[in-house]
């Protein structure tokens, strides 16, 4: 087997991964957010949760660490968690106007940084990566 030529892919993508993240959660963090906060509201935003569990699956978070992050935005007033009448273990969570303004805020920051994050890149070159994303993913799967 021959040795890659220049860093592994999984390096190079792990790196790039981690700039794009902190500088995503610094355009959000400049408005008010974060990056946990942005996807809790972006899958609340017009949805229904049945479940915090089927929430922190959305996000993509173990259960303990979404109550952790609905704590802080339930006492910044962003979110309300209400008992589920099937299930009185069960919590819904709900924006609040609040949540909802924030939300609005931060999808002109989403809209903002994506732009920025595609300078320079062509279209096909966008639709080529998005190819190549999707199979390297299905490839560690």
């Amino acid at each position: 087997m021959t040795p890659p030529s220049g860093p592994p892919l999984g390096l190079l993508l792990a790196r790039t991964s981690k700039a794009v993240g902190r500088a995503f959660n610094a355009a959000l963090a400049e408005s008010g957010g974060s990056l946990p906060i942005w996807l809790v509201l972006a899958n609340l935003r017009g949805s229904a949760w049945p479940s915090q569990l089927e929430l922190a699956h959305a996000v993509g978070i173990e259960g303990p660490t979404l109550t952790r992050h609905l704590d802080g935005m339930e006492a910044a007033g962003l979110v309300r968690r209400v008992r589920d009448a099937a299930d009185r273990r069960a919590f819904n969570v709900e924006l609040t106007d609040a949540g909802s303004a924030l939300h609005d805020r931060l999808v002109e920051v989403v809209i903002a940084f994506n732009r920025r994050l595609q300078t320079g890149i062509s279209p096909a070159e966008l639709a080529a990566l998005r190819d190549v994303l999707g199979r390297l993913e299905a490839n560690v799967r």
